[in-house]
Order: C-alpha cells, then sequence, then structure tokens
C-alpha cells in the first residue's frame, strides 16, 4: 500500500482539479445530491439548548434518542436491532463531590486550575493518602517492542506520575520504537490508565502539555470535570486505580522540584530505551465523596437491507453524545452543545441514510450506528464491538464520522490512520472522483485513530477509515485550514462555544457526505472482503475473525 507521508508538503494530486458543485460528488446522474438543509437541520437540533449538551442519562439522552429514531425512519431505514431501533449500554455515571486539593510534598494543588482526578470505582468515598510517587516515564509496558517502563518496580498503593503521548512523539519521521511521530495505542491516556491498574498502582497521574496531548488545558479541565460515565463492570470497578487525573505541566515541573530533579532531564530519560522508574520520595494525597447512578444509555441502530447479500453489513458510525452540562464560558453559558463535535458526524449519518435510500438498496446491507458515551471513553462503540448487533465476521468495513468542520470547501481530504488497510484504494478511487487530494494526518502525534468510535471496531479486525475534512481550502488555502482548525480546538472544542452558527459554509461538509457516500456505495456494491495490510497490528484479528465465521 501507499505511504501517505506526514505532512501537506507531501500531499499526492490524484486528479486535475475539477470545478466544485455543491455535492462534489461524481456522477449526478449516478448520486442522488447531497441533502444539506437535513444536515443543517439535524445538526442545529441537536445542538440546541433544549438538548442539554446530549450528555448520556440525562433528558438531553431521551430527546436525542427518540429524535434520532424518528429521522433514520423517515430517511428509509428499519430498526436494526431485532426490529428494534436502540441497543441497550449499560452504564454507571460517577459524580466527584467535596473535591479537596492535590496535596504533594506539603503543597496544596487547587482541583481544575492545576489538577483535576477521577476515579473509576464505585464508591462513595475515596481517599488517597500518602501514597509514594513514581515517575514511569510515559507508563508503557510493550513486550513486543521490548519496552517495559514498569520494570522492577512494585506499584501496590503508589501514585504513577506518567508522561502523556508515547517516547518518541516529538520525531521528525515516521521511524521508532513507537512510530515515530505517529503516536500508538501506547501514547492514549485511556492506555496509561489501564496499565497503571493493571501494575497495581494506588493512583496514575499524566503530566498534560499541549503538543504531545494535541489540546490545551481547558480541554483537558473541562472534560475531567462533572459527571463522569463509565461502563458498568461487574466488580464495581475495584481493579481500577483509586485515583486518575491529570497535572499541569507547570505542576509536574514543581513536583519534580519538590523530589530533588529537573523535569526536563526526566522527560528525556523516559524517550530512551532502557528507562527504569523512578521513586521520588515524595507522596501524594487527595479525597473527595462519589454520587453514583447506574443506568442505559442506548445506540441507535438502523440498517437499509441489501439486494443479494442481506448478511453482509457496510457499517457508518458516527457519536451522538458530547458533554452536557460543563464549565462555563465567562458569559455564564455553561452547556457544552457539541455542534460540531459531533453533531455534524450525527446528521451525517441521517443524510447518508436518505441518499443510499434514495438511490435504492444496493447489493450489501448498509447499517448505520449513532453510538453513545464517545466522550467518555468509546464506550457505545466499546459495547457494540463487544456485543455486535451484526456479526462483525460479515461486516465488510466502514467509515467513521467525528466533527465535520464548516470551513467551506476544500481542495483535500485528510487520511487518519492511512496505509493501514486495504480501504485506503476505495479512499483514493472516492477522492479522485472528486477531483480532491489526499492529505496525510498533519498531526499524527495526536493520535487521532485511537480516539474515535472507529477504533473500538478496528481493533476487532473490521477495517474501518476515517476521513477528517480538509484543510487546503479554496478560500486560503492550508493557512486558512489551519486556522481554522486551530480556533476550532483554542475557542469551541469540548466548551460551551460549539455551537450552531445559521452562518456556517456547508459546502466543505457536502463534499465530505459526498465522499462517505462513494465509499459505502462501493463497499456495498463489491465482492471484496478488505482487510488490514500485512504487519498492520489489525490484520491478524482480521484473519481470526474471518476464519471462525461465514463471511470475508
Amino acid at each position: 500500500m501507499k505511504n501517505f507521508g506526514r505532512n501537506h508538503m507531501l500531499t499526492r494530486t490524484l486528479a486535475p482539479l475539477c470545478a466544485l458543485a455543491l455535492s462534489t460528488l461524481a456522477s449526478a446522474q449516478e448520486t442522488p445530491p447531497v441533502p444539506v438543509d437535513t444536515l443543517k437541520e439535524v445538526t442545529r437540533v441537536l445542538a440546541s439548548d433544549e438538548f442539554e449538551g446530549r450528555a448520556p442519562g440525562t433528558p438531553g439522552e431521551e430527546k436525542t434518542i427518540a429524535y434520532l429514531e424518528e429521522q433514520f425512519a423517515a430517511a428509509g431505514l428499519e430498526p436494526g436491532n431485532n426490529g428494534s431501533w436502540v441497543q441497550e449500554v449499560p452504564l454507571v455515571e460517577i459524580t466527584a463531590q467535596n473535591i479537596n486539593p492535590l496535596i504533594i510534598a506539603g503543597t496544596k494543588y487547587a482541583f481544575g486550575d492545576h489538577w483535576v482526578g477521577v476515579t473509576y470505582r464505585e464508591q462513595d468515598h475515596v481517599a488517597l493518602d500518602d501514597s509514594e510517587i513514581v515517575f514511569v516515564g510515559f507508563g508503557i509496558n510493550a513486550p513486543e517492542r521490548g519496552w517495559n517502563d514498569y520494570a522492577g518496580i512494585d506499584m501496590h498503593g503508589k501514585t504513577a506520575l506518567i508522561l502523556v503521548n508515547d517516547a518518541d512523539y516529538a520525531a521528525e519521521t515516521m521511524e521508532g520504537p513507537f512510530n515515530g511521530r505517529a503516536m500508538t495505542y501506547y501514547g492514549r491516556w485511556t492506555y496509561k490508565f489501564e496499565e497503571a491498574a493493571r501494575q497495581g498502582a494506588a493512583g496514575a497521574i499524566i503530566v498534560h502539555a499541549d503538543f504531545p496531548a494535541a489540546y490545551g488545558w481547558n480541554v483537558v479541565e473541562s472534560s475531567w470535570s462533572g459527571p463522569q460515565v463509565y461502563a458498568a463492570r461487574n466488580d464495581g470497578g475495584m481493579s481500577q486505580t483509586l485515583v486518575n487525573g491529570w497535572v499541569t505541566h507547570e505542576v509536574a515541573e514543581q513536583i519534580a522540584s519538590a523530589a530533588g530533579m529537573d523535569l526536563a532531564q526526566m522527560e528525556q530519560a523516559a524517550t530512551q530505551p532502557g528507562f527504569t522508574a523512578v521513586p521520588l520520595g515524595i507522596t501524594a494525597s487527595t479525597k473527595f465523596d462519589n454520587d453514583i447512578r447506574r443506568f442505559a444509555s442506548a445506540n441507535v441502530v438502523g440498517v437499509l437491507p441489501g439486494s443479494e447479500g442481506p448478511d453482509e453489513y457496510v457499517l457508518h458510525t458516527a457519536h451522538w453524545d458530547h458533554l452536557g452540562r460543563c464549565t462555563p464560558a465567562p458569559d455564564g453559558d455553561d452547556i457544552c452543545n457539541g455542534a460540531v463535535d459531533n453533531a455534524t458526524g450525527t446528521a451525517a449519518l441521517v443524510a447518508l441514510a436518505k441518499m443510499h435510500h434514495e438511490a435504492g438498496a444496493p447489493a450489501r446491507s448498509l447499517a448505520f450506528v449513532a453510538v453513545t458515551a464517545e466522550e467518555s471513553g468509546l464506550l457505545g462503540s466499546e459495547y457494540y464491538g463487544a456485543n455486535p448487533v451484526f456479526p462483525l465476521s460479515q461486516t465488510v468495513g466502514g467509515v467513521n464520522m467525528d466533527a465535520l468542520y464548516v470551513l467551506g470547501p476544500a481542495r483535500d481530504v485528510v487520511a487518519i490512520g492511512g496505509g493501514k488497510s486495504e480501504l485506503d484504494a476505495t479512499l483514493e478511487r472516492a477522492v479522485e472522483a472528486q477531483g480532491r487530494t489526499i492529505t496525510a494526518d498533519p498531526n499524527p502525534q495526536a493520535g487521532y485513530y485511537y480516539r474515535s468510535d472507529h477504533f473500538s471496531l478496528a481493533k476487532r479486525g473490521v477495517p474501518m477509515l476515517y476521513v477528517k475534512s480538509g484543510e487546503d481550502l479554496f478560500d486560503g488555502g492550508f493557512e486558512a485550514g489551519e486556522a481554522g482548525h486551530a480556533d476550532y480546538t483554542a475557542n469551541h472544542y469540548h466548551g460551551p462555544k460549539d455551537e450552531y452558527d445559521p452562518n456556517w459554509d456547508w459546502s466543505g461538509v457536502a463534499q465530505d457526505v459526498g465522499l462517505y457516500y462513494a465509499i459505502g456505495r462501493e463497499m456495498a456494491e463489491s465482492a471484496d472482503w478488505p482487510n488490514w495490510v500485512e504487519g498492520d497490528e489489525f490484520r491478524a484479528t482480521r484473519d481470526a475473525s474471518c476464519a471462525a465465521g461465514e463471511g470475508c
């Protein structure tokens, strides 16, 4: 497979740029027009204050589920889960109360400004008492890569201080023990907390830094404050660490100084093979109470049955949830409406269903799944992956839509995780038909392929494409695209100002929805079973799934 490179300087031109029509589809005779009015209206409704930020387990969820059932039916879909529109997803909500400062070496760090922390344990009171802090570098245990940051250290009762991302995120190339600049799953915060728990740690604290995290402290504070939703566990979460949290980079520097060390030197040491964990000789303490609520959320599942192979499925996913009420903006607005993230992607599900229904049933079935609790750690898609409505061995592949940017039309699309599967060829044909180009992920260190709902299917072997809105805008080129994405991340993402704007330019979103249509339609009309490329981390899982099932 082709190597997409690492930045827009390596963009490949697939065809001369065609004149841009609103739908930017390959052929008006073959493809229905993109229903832009549907995209606008579904986004507007889902992002309205009436839906209260669409947090799972709230009245906002009830309104969202009812609305999506209505929209899926109107688009021509059938209920996908044995006659039901929903797949129940058991969750637990834990809301911390009476949160004490984080006390390290006698210094008190205020919640929100300096640290945030939660527990995955379903218990009424949490107390981390004088837990010895151990600097564990990037907190990675990867035997297949010859790397173990926990080698030789007993973490029971102790608190792991962990760097964000993985050991070679600052590389200029994709070469290195953890794929160089491109993040692996070992760099994700979800993995770091999982591994700390496996090591028996009492606490796990990640050091935030803007570049390797790919977002600012404001995103951490907003996301980790207020009610937190988790997958219900049989043991009530007791196998997890007592406290999981984050500290600012400035606080981490102070912690290192209190231990008589220099954080910059510690960070450098952690990038080297053979790094060993360092007990800091100081302790961490905090405590808080919890309100606990157990409930069932829901994935919304619709299907357009295939005309020839109805038991073979092409999957479309987008998450309907957002953060609900969150840290208020200066004007007092405390509803995180999630208009771009991800009312736009959910609206695209409805629009695509309409388009495919209008075009007529393809050979294979098309499945549309609006998943819950993505913002809480991909919980809805994870539940679907573990309990698939449509067998994974009979799922041909799919596309995930998460945050469609309303920046206007672009000459390119951004391929997240390019070079991983044979679906790249399908993407190339669809992009070429639009007269656009493919740009490699400009921020591979952010690990975006592991941060949205396609990952829950990919890690179980299903080839999934994750394609983002382009950055080479017709109006302003890469400079304007990069500025637009940066503005969204800094001023809107995961905050109360991710709100619907009636003045948005939807022509770029229409481009992207047309692309998703072409990709899904080709998979649904083809007899091919795409796989991951040889050597990819998910190839063996796909091969095993195919061998065990009747598909592939």
